[in-house]
């Protein structure tokens, strides 16, 4: 592999975070399985990711998600990973799932 390539790629590198789905509300995760949140999001099978930006592209409407959106911004973070068997993030709310019986 020549190194020039290996450079230029590490200078297109973002940093994401992985975090537990749990930190979303209820609201919020069926949104985002429903490819309907208020900022640029791809779902997946078990979660999302999203994209924050530095500095943040676009402040989410959803109270949630806007409050790990600044948390991310200040960390440099540019990508969320939201998955199912991720972290739970010392200092972030954290939502029960609803029970789809309920």
């Amino acid at each position: 592999m020549e190194k020039p390539a290996v450079a230029s790629l590490q200078a297109q590198a973002e940093p994401l975070a992985a975090l537990s789905i749990s930190h979303l509300s209820p609201s919020t995760r069926l949104k985002l399985a429903d490819d309907e949140l208020s900022v640029n999001a791809y779902p997946t099978d078990c979660g999302g990711i999203l994209y924050v930006g530095v500095p943040c592209h676009r402040i989410p409407t959803e109270a949630d998600l806007a409050a790990i959106f600044e948390v991310a911004e200040l960390a440099g973070v540019v990508w969320l990973k939201f998955d199912s068997e991720a972290a739970v993030i010392n200092g972030l709310p954290i939502f029960e799932m609803l029970d789809p019986a309920s």
